[in-house]
């Protein structure tokens, strides 16, 4: 038996009965060996205590009600994934690709190829198309990711590609086959604009950057500036609901409005394929 050097018995552990201690939690006083003892500002903390603070203490979240991050991983995925996806095409033949994995109305609408929409927005045309995307992926992605949260730039990423390959499949040729990740990436420049006005950040050389890429995307034959506007208009409404939507009811919010988006796109593209359907059976019945 042990005693301090007054002569008292020292109490046992309270979790650890016969191990004595001369130490005891700062909140509760209760006596804590070596083993149960943590550091505390003042002194040491039991198990419970610490528990019990750190339930009380509020967890910090962006202003999306994401977890803070430490690194853009998300941003740097999506990078990886689109230089394989074009390194694949560039092995095998990068129209081939195109072809059998690209945004194609026709294989979508008589084929049943609903996996086109997402997969054609990881292809590319060229060298320099992929280079573009990814430079302004990289410039972008991780400040957005940092503003939201891993997995809410993630869901950001893929419904603005989504609705930039619904917008091009609704408005262009249903014969063109559309790639690339511009639908997605303009939904990142329209993202931070509103998440830039959300936190007042000087959001000026994202404008600048905006309007030249769209007066771009219009002078420039053969680029699919409906997959721009589509994806642009997706990712800016995106943002707004996870950015302005209240604290109280955020999660809620965020949910109700992202799945008002899925709905608008998914109507849009039923739209669509139910026309590409008729067109197509008239000109059978004409040619039959």
């Amino acid at each position: 038996m042990t005693s301090d050097p007054t002569g008292a018995v020292l109490p046992d552990c309270y979790r650890h009965p016969g191990r004595q201690t001369g130490v005891h939690c700062t909140r509760c006083g209760r006596p804590i060996c070596s083993e149960c003892m943590t550091a505390a500002p003042v002194g040491f903390q039991c198990p419970e205590c610490v528990a019990a603070g750190s339930a009380g203490t509020r967890q910090v979240t962006t202003v999306a009600g994401g977890r803070p991050i430490s690194a853009p991983a998300i941003t740097y995925t999506l990078i990886g994934i689109n230089v394989a996806a074009f390194l694949y095409q560039f092995a095998v033949g990068v129209n081939a690709v195109a072809g059998d994995w690209g945004m194609w109305p026709v294989g979508i609408a008589i084929g049943g190829e609903w996996w086109r929409l997402l997969t054609g927005a990881f292809l590319h045309g060229g060298w320099l198309h992929i280079a573009f995307n990814m430079y302004v992926l990289f410039a972008l992605g991780p400040t957005l990711e940092r503003i939201l949260g891993h997995g809410r730039f993630l869901l950001l990423y893929l419904l603005a590609a989504l609705g930039g390959a619904a917008a091009s499949y609704t408005f262009s040729d249903y014969q063109t086959v559309s790639v690339g990740a511009s639908g997605a990436i303009f939904g990142l420049m329209g993202a931070l604009i509103v998440a830039g006005r959300r936190l007042r950040y000087d959001i000026t050389q994202v404008l600048v950057l905006l309007g030249i890429n769209v007066v771009i995307g219009f002078l420039s034959p053969g680029v699919d500036w409906r997959a721009h506007l589509g994806g642009l208009a997706t990712g800016a409404a995106v943002a707004a609901i996870m950015v302005f939507a209240p604290r109280r009811h955020r999660v809620l919010v965020q949910v109700l409005g992202i799945a008002a988006v899925v709905l608008i796109l998914v109507a849009v593209v039923s739209w669509r394929t139910a026309q590409i359907n008729e067109l197509l059976l008239g000109i059978g019945q004409l040619t039959a």
